[in-house]
């Protein structure tokens, strides 16, 4: 790492690709030759236009997203989607909804408020450490939609295989696995993701809706909530999060650079290994999701009590490695190794743990 910079395994927001930054730094006074910053200047710019551009094209192409869905950088980060979905998607005002963790829950309670929502599998009587089965789902023909948290940030558990969803709207909160592996667009409707954790800044979603998903009949609802406001402005129906969409344009173009979706996908089971296999070793520290099911992005463990988990976490702040304090509704610890953790972080920080276990092991 340059600068003096920590290994930081947050949740979110996380660690950006140095080279990223580095480009950013490079372009914050004035960018190529427009005399200001992109934080400064117009988004009715030309230059503005070609950022946003750019970086739509450049997701598409990393994800192959068909020509019939429209990618929307829309404010408000993922939580506003807990409301939107069932606000724009519930034409007979039913969905089916999988739990499998915090976010998943934190949806439903939302979509309950716009109508009916019917849980159809949750892994809640295992503490959220599985996905259930869901081959053969219990879906009411007139269904809206079915939903899921591809992967859950908290609880540490992803998803594997889709949902048979026979013949329904697949919706996927991708958050914080979004572009971390290849991705068959079409196998879903829509798919959303917090750009804070793999991508870029705090403060946008990037939504990828299928057209016919995207409704002109909502006149009563609040202009601003409607997927057709943004699909038809081009994302800029108000001032959008110009420097959220310049950071993450730069972030799709450095996947490009490196080989892809395939590589970094590549590069996250290599990185994710060393920490599981060091987890599953140890008599001090235990994963606390079934290996099936473990995410690659965030790995939630823990050690025999609350008092020596705190002191593994005040320990290894001390020594550079910030933020694996376990969420506040699971305690625990947390590694969350998005796209940006170099494997050598992963590394550092186990061999950190391995002399921590030694140290206090009789």
């Amino acid at each position: 790492m340059k600068y003096g910079r920590t290994f930081n395994f947050s949740a979110g927001p996380a660690m950006m690709p140095e080279p990223v930054l580095e480009e950013i730094r490079d372009e914050m006074m004035n960018y190529r030759g427009s005399g200001m910053c992109v934080m400064e200047m117009s988004h009715r710019s030309k230059v503005f236009q070609q950022i946003i551009d750019e970086a739509e094209q450049d997701l598409r192409d990393l994800m192959g997203i068909p020509g019939n869905y429209k990618v929307l950088f829309i404010q408000g980060g993922a939580t506003l989607q807990f409301s939107m979905i069932p606000m724009n998607l519930m034409k007979n005002g039913k969905a089916v909804y999988i739990e499998t963790g915090a976010w998943s829950k934190k949806a439903i309670a939302e979509a309950k408020k716009v109508g009916e929502v019917i849980v159809a599998a949750s892994s809640k009587d295992e503490n959220f450490t599985y996905v259930p089965d869901c081959s053969d789902l219990d879906i009411p023909d007139d269904t809206d939609y079915v939903y899921i948290c591809e992967n859950e940030t908290i609880h540490g558990v992803t998803w594997n295989k889709l949902p048979n969803t026979k013949g329904h709207v697949l919706v996927s909160d991708q958050s914080s696995m979004f572009l971390s592996k290849p991705c068959n667009v079409s196998d879903y409707g829509m798919i959303y993701a917090g750009v804070q954790k793999n991508v870029g800044p705090a403060g946008m979603v990037v939504v990828i809706i299928r057209e016919d998903l995207i409704r002109d009949d909502l006149t009563d609802l609040p202009i601003y909530l409607q997927y057709k406001t943004h699909a038809d402005a081009g994302s800029m129906y108000n001032t959008p999060n110009c420097w959220a969409i310049y950071c993450c344009g730069k972030v799709f173009k450095y996947l490009k650079s490196i080989g892809g979706l395939e590589v970094m996908h590549q590069r996250n089971i290599e990185k994710a290994k060393v920490m599981y296999d060091f987890l599953d070793a140890s008599k001090m520290f235990t994963g606390t999701v079934r290996p099936e099911f473990r995410s690659l992005m965030n790995i939630p463990f823990v050690t025999e009590s609350k008092e020596l988990d705190a002191e593994v976490v005040a320990a290894t702040k001390a020594a550079g490695y910030d933020n694996l304090k376990g969420h506040k509704s699971v305690g625990g610890l947390r590694a969350s190794v998005y796209n940006a953790m170099p494997k050598e972080g992963v590394e550092a920080l186990v061999e950190f743990l391995k002399k921590f276990e030694a140290e206090h092991t009789v």
